[in-house]
């Protein structure tokens, strides 16, 4: 079985913040649940992220509802919850 490496991540920069929102979504019928990050812009765009990809972009649109509506049609599910910018 493969191992993957979920603790390292791309440095922050705190004085830089790129997003204000992150979501987690769930590929439910997988087991264990593959996971991806779904990244709100301050600007309203989105990007989603693969952390088994180390953070890699695999989407990015203009808004919210492009983003949830590609991850309804790969049937990813999510998490109930998120995690705003401003809490950290």
């Amino acid at each position: 079985m493969q191992k993957i490496d979920t603790t390292s991540f791309p440095a922050r920069d705190p004085a830089k913040p790129d997003w204000s929102f992150v979501e987690v979504w769930i590929d439910p019928m997988l087991s264990p649940p593959y996971l991806l990050l779904l990244l709100g812009d301050p600007a309203g765009g989105c990007r989603i992220c693969d952390p088994a990809e180390n953070y890699k972009v695999v989407f990015s649109s203009a808004t919210y509802n492009e983003a949830q509506n590609w991850l309804l049609e790969d049937e990813y599910e999510p998490v109930e919850g998120r995690l705003s910018g401003l809490d950290l």
